[in-house]
């Protein structure tokens, strides 16, 4: 039986300071009861000697530490799993918030997890199709891999994450397919949004959600990503899905750990986040991927909004280094009206190799894909270099390059958040935007896909 400890001395803010205490560990559960049997709950953050600091999950305002019992659980905080989580929605502590029944766990993990093995890992190599050429085509996503997506304020990440979350699938049928969605200190307009999407689309059937508000304690707001990513390995590798876990936004995190770490008066570092914040987010980032022997799969797409837009603040700045690449939204794309505004000149999914080609989407891929980033750059060149010189000043290829250009935004990367494409409809538009080129400026393409692929000038206008 665990023991009651009636030596509370202090309470600071979320932090309570229990004396005289045995055998705690660090991130041990805490229930603190009231003498009018009012509970609250806790976590060990630190121990010196017999003391130990406890952060609470919900305000101190009304605690009486004179009459208050603080028993440690003897574990970290856990998630009760089953399968029955599919189609329900819960709070950022696992709770149910539909208005459900409880789930009868068929076991219980802690979340923080087992480290993985590297040795154990396998390496990424199968297509996800998300439905978005952009990513589909140019920055493809794979199974087991990490890919954030950078956004701004104000740019819409939530709608391009209900999006990936509706449309994403593995083309092999027989394959079981989850996703599980943490929202992270969002707004109830948000939660509201996100709720009613996955219900009208039917994508909640596939689907577990975790929902934090932005009024919720900072250390719910923590422990939130981890229950989903719990929930996402029991079902990848105890019941053989894959799951693609999507993580928004991961700078509400950071604050939260920013405003913990500032209540524990630790020494900040850069902008006043924690040193140890690349460590941190890296015990989030590193639970994707794959491990031998086990059917199922994790592939996670974090979502962060950049503050000031600015890439080299610390939380995107070391998310780039933890994952395999990024895909980066546009300010200006947004404001021209497209939807959604990848822009994928700066966006790279560092594994897009290992996941395309002939028996995972289509023989012409990488070659096609070379050719549009090419075409697309140069095109970008030239209309900036109309913008300073002129028309006048474009030779006549620099004027079909950027008439692909515009072409391409409009009709590759400007789908909308509602269009789910398949990657032969992503393939196809591609060859159809290359057909704008001479066959000559064709160099990246092999002449047996140009042959088999690129439409006749006839065909195009037949399209139009």
């Amino acid at each position: 039986m665990n023991k009651e400890y009636k030596t509370i001395r202090e309470v600071v803010g979320p932090l309570m300071l229990v004396d005289r205490v045995e055998n705690v560990k660090y991130d041990e559960l805490v229930e603190i009861k009231q003498a009018n049997g009012e509970k609250r709950i806790g976590r060990v953050l630190e121990i010196d000697g017999d003391a130990a600091l406890v952060q609470l999950f919900e305000t101190s305002q009304g605690l009486k530490i004179f009459d208050a019992k603080a028993t440690f659980q003897g574990h970290g905080i856990e998630l009760g799993v089953s399968r029955d989580m599919l189609g329900r929605v819960f709070d950022g502590m696992g709770r149910p918030k539909d208005d459900g029944p409880d789930i009868i766990a068929e076991k219980r993990l802690d979340i923080n997890g087992a480290p993985m093995n590297p040795v154990a890992r396998d390496y990424p190599a199968e297509f996800i199709q998300t439905g978005i050429s952009a990513i589909d085509g140019l920055n493809t996503l794979v199974r087991g891999q990490k890919l954030p997506v950078f956004s701004g304020s104000g740019l819409p990440h939530a709608q391009l994450a209900a999006q990936i979350a509706r449309q994403a699938k593995v083309l092999d049928n027989s394959e079981d397919f989850a996703v599980v969605f943490a929202a992270i200190g969002i707004t109830f307009e948000e939660a509201d949004y996100f709720i009613k999407d996955f219900r009208k689309t039917g994508a909640i059937e596939r689907a577990v959600l975790f929902m934090n508000y932005a009024n919720d304690p900072a250390v719910e707001r923590i422990a939130t990503p981890r229950m989903a990513i719990t929930c996402a390995e029991y079902l990848a590798y105890e019941l053989g899905m894959h799951v693609l876990v999507i993580l928004t936004d991961i700078t509400n995190y950071a604050e939260s750990l920013r405003e913990v770490s500032a209540a524990r008066k630790e020494v900040p570092g850069r902008r006043g986040y924690p040193g140890y914040l690349y460590t941190d987010l890296a015990s989030l980032y590193e639970r994707a991927g794959r491990i031998r022997g086990k059917k199922g799969s994790i592939t996670q797409i974090p979502i962060l909004s950049m503050p000031e837009d600015d890439i080299t603040h610390p939380i995107p700045d070391l998310t780039g280094y933890i994952t395999e690449g990024q895909i980066i939204l546009s300010r200006d794309l947004n404001m021209r009206g497209i939807r959604p505004p990848i822009d994928v000149l700066p966006s790279l999914s560092r594994l897009k190799d290992k996941g395309i080609g002939d028996g995972k989407t289509r023989e012409d891929h990488a070659d096609t894909m070379n050719q549009l980033f090419s075409a697309y750059a140069r095109g970008k060149d030239a209309k900036e270099l109309a913008v300073i010189l002129g028309d006048a000043a474009l030779s006549d290829i620099d004027k079909i390059y950027a008439q692909f250009a515009e072409a391409f935004e409009e009709r590759y990367i400007n789908q909308g958040f509602q269009t789910n494409r398949s990657i032969e409809e992503t393939l196809r538009i591609g060859w159809e935007l290359l057909s704008i080129l001479p066959k000559s400026e064709l160099k990246r393409v092999k002449e047996t896909y140009i042959e088999k692929y690129l439409p006749s000038p006839r065909e195009n206008n037949e399209e139009a």
